[in-house]
């Protein structure tokens, strides 16, 4: 059995050399690459690299979409000895320059012009790189820069080289070997660099699809960055062993209709997009005639239903099961062809906490979405649901081999052969993290009488009210996400008397509704102040507080004069909210939510698609559903 993943490459040529193993879109066509063609491209691109000097141990770094090259660069570098770090394609300059630092980088993959830029912009500050390579070379053609290097330039040095050269490395590589240094999400300081080795990612493969059969030639789209740990879980750590096809949308743009193109027959997404599409459904159902909306509605009642008793493990009635066959007929499967997912066998969502009642949707219509749960410091995942055992409050059950516990700060510690080694260069964080060979979350949660883990929430975050009442902050921001008009929140409580809430409101969904009702407006942050659109989004926010216990419940809210953005670090790069960064941004308008101003004069800067900027002033509202302890304003 290959102990490494270009190993595991190089098996599937011999074994599938004519199947398909990627497709990537290109011009509005569907270009294949065979197992024989990508083992070459990886092994032109490894002894490249090879003749270019790389050392085993040093690292490669990669910047770009979801791309073939990405996955030739890793799998080349991996050949020869060399450690593949991947970078987020929209971090900016002084973030790329950050982990180029802190990982001692020798050479970059680059996609195209906008990431050679970023390079170009700290070149001077760059301590170890020597060589840029890109693979799209549009627009880079008067570039004079001695670094830069072609992709095709590399693999046609590697062509030139001995290939007994390549054979010679791969046999060199070990289980044991650091495969890839994976950032972490950096939700309160800069990301880390998590050392994982070839044993940790393909045993956590082997492990999920022991549990949930992959067949192979199964497809699979590749949406989301392949700098994450979970892209990365499916689009190699899975791929190689099974072996999956591995789908490259042709652009971000272009996704919804690539998915109704390809019909994956597994899918992994976070929550957001999940919820976008929930977003897009329940958008387009309310633009539809009242047959429709009818048929829908009775459908879904149907589905709910049929979903419960599912959850349950209770079998449905013989006529519960006609209505759901019909609904399956007319409504669900029609919907899932537009969406793309008709051919669905396996739906995941991981990263973040999915809201339970966009997790019941998506079984009333038949999808089998299930949630997983794990960490960049374990391969990706760890606990998952299992195939007629799915409990929408829970995160399901430990994989095989994995063993989950709860330490008496309520801490959810994790331990399996997945684990990684530690963080490159910061072994004080690596000693907080790792004891005894259990991997501490920064998680709280607990086991239910069924073993089931329920993750609360980040440890750090969990809250406790004034009355004692302890909450999650992201259980409510959840429930508030359901709306198709609520894009993203930021739940406050704890130290504070009371719970209040930042809102960033859809802009597609809000706009729509409001060019339907005739509401105008010029930008993101007049149309988030209209009286209008509070009043939405309040009757959104009354929903979410319906079955939220009293002292949870929402009591103030804002609705954010511009959206939250990971380029101003108020987001992470995989979209998680940066709570502590946020307060102290907002902190002005946090302030005034329990002090007692009607409004608070913002002075900010827009700027037009045409790249004009401009002053604006702007009153932002404080929206008050019930009463609240009468608190001096900034109190905290």
């Amino acid at each position: 059995m290959a102990d490494t993943l270009p190993k595991c490459l190089i098996e599937n040529a011999q074994h599938y050399g004519n199947q398909v193993a990627l497709r990537e879109k290109e011009f509005g066509i569907w270009q294949s690459i065979t197992w024989r063609e990508f083992a070459d491209h990886v092994t032109h691109f490894a002894l490249g690299l090879w003749a270019l000097g790389i050392q085993r141990g040093e690292r490669v770094a990669i910047i770009g979409d979801n791309r073939p090259e990405w996955l030739y660069a890793e799998l080349g570098a991996q050949a020869v000895g060399g450690i593949p770090i991947g970078i987020y394609q929209d971090s900016v300059a002084e973030e790329v320059l950050y982990i180029l630092n802190e990982a001692l980088v020798r050479f970059v993959v680059v996609e195209d012009q906008e990431q050679v830029d970023k390079l170009i912009e700290v070149w001077d500050q760059l301590r170890c790189v020597e060589k840029v390579i890109f693979y799209d070379p549009k627009g880079l053609r008067h570039y004079q820069e001695p670094y830069l290097m072609a992709f095709e330039s590399v693999e046609a040095l590697g062509e030139q080289q001995d290939s007994t050269v390549f054979e010679k490395n791969l046999a060199q590589g070990q289980g044991a070997d650091v495969a890839i240094f994976s950032t972490t999400s950096g939700t309160t300081a800069k990301p880390k660099l998590a050392m994982l080795t070839h044993d940790n990612l393909l045993q956590m493969g082997r492990n999920f699809t022991m549990l949930d059969p992959l067949q192979p030639g199964d497809d699979f789209v590749s949406l989301l960055p392949l700098a994450w740990i979970g892209e990365h879980m499916i689009s190699l750590s899975c791929a190689l062993q099974v072996p999956l096809t591995v789908n490259f949308p042709e652009t971000t743009d272009t996704v919804r209709a690539n998915l109704r193109e390809i019909g994956p027959r597994v899918m992994f997404s976070p929550p957001r997009i999940w919820e976008d599409l929930l977003s897009s459904i329940q958008v387009r159902m309310e633009d539809g005639g009242r047959l429709k909306r009818w048929l829908f509605n009775q459908a879904m009642s149907v589905g709910y239903r049929a979903a419960d008793l599912r959850f349950k493990k209770q079998p449905l009635p013989v006529p519960l099961r006609a209505l759901n066959i019909l609904s399956d007929w007319f409504v669900f499967t029609p919907l899932k062809d537009q969406l793309g997912l008709r051919r669905l066998r396996r739906a995941y969502t991981g990263g973040a906490a999915l809201c339970p009642d966009v997790f019941r949707f998506f079984h009333a219509i038949e999808l089998n979405l299930k949630q997983i749960y794990g960490q960049t410091e374990i391969a990706g995942l760890a606990v998952l649901h299992y195939d007629g055992d799915v409990k929408f409050q829970t995160v399901g059950l430990p994989m095989p081999g994995t063993s989950v516990k709860i330490a008496d700060n309520g801490e959810i510690l994790l331990k399996s052969p997945a684990v990684f080694q530690g963080y490159y260069a910061n072994p004080a964080a690596t000693s907080e993290t790792l004891e005894d060979g259990w991997l501490h979350t920064g998680d709280a949660g607990y086991l239910d009488d069924e073993n089931h883990l329920i993750v609360i929430d980040r440890a750090k975050d969990v809250m406790t009210l004034s009355d004692g009442t302890k909450f999650s902050p992201q259980f409510i921001e959840n429930k508030l996400k359901f709306s198709p008009y609520v894009r993203e929140a930021v739940v406050f409580g704890g130290d504070w008397p009371f719970v209040t809430a930042l809102i960033n409101i859809d802009m597609k969904n809000v706009g729509k509704w409001a060019e339907k009702r005739q509401i105008n407006y010029t930008t993101y942050t007049d149309l988030s102040q209209k009286r209008e659109v509070y009043n939405l989004i309040r009757a959104a926010v009354e929903t979410a507080n319906a079955d939220l216990p009293l002292a949870a419940r929402i009591v103030r809210f804002v609705l954010l004069y511009k959206e939250l953005d990971a380029d101003d670090a108020e987001l992470t790069r995989t979209r998680k909210v940066r709570r502590g960064f946020v307060a102290k941004r907002y902190s002005e308008l946090v302030d005034a939510l329990y002090g007692s101003q009607e409004s608070v004069k913002i002075e900010t800067t827009i700027t037009y698609q045409d790249g004009r900027t401009a002053a604006l002033s702007t009153d932002v509202h404080i929206e008050r559903l019930g009463a609240a302890p009468q608190v001096a304003q900034g109190v905290h």
